[in-house]
């Protein structure tokens, strides 16, 4: 008999601000963050930050974030394992 194996995914909305004083998740609804970034987005800066972010938030490691859509947008869509 063959082993299924499930993986856990949780897919959030995320819109992220820039350049802010400091590094802030708020939930603003069912599966919709709103998270405040020090980091500039340039060059994918705030992108990374964003995945340190929120793997400390949801207490799993950055590999386990993955920005799935909005990669150049202020919305983005992530499935955190």
């Amino acid at each position: 008999m063959a082993k299924s194996l499930f993986i856990k995914v949780m897919r959030i909305y995320v819109k992220v601000i820039p350049r802010s004083s400091i590094n802030k998740i708020e939930k603003t609804g069912e599966g919709e963050y709103k998270v405040k970034l020090t980091a500039p987005p340039v060059d994918g800066e705030a992108n990374k930050m964003l995945i340190e972010v929120l793997a400390d938030y949801f207490d799993v490691s950055k590999s386990s974030v993955e920005i799935v859509g909005g990669r150049s947008a202020r919305t983005k869509i992530v499935d955190i394992l």
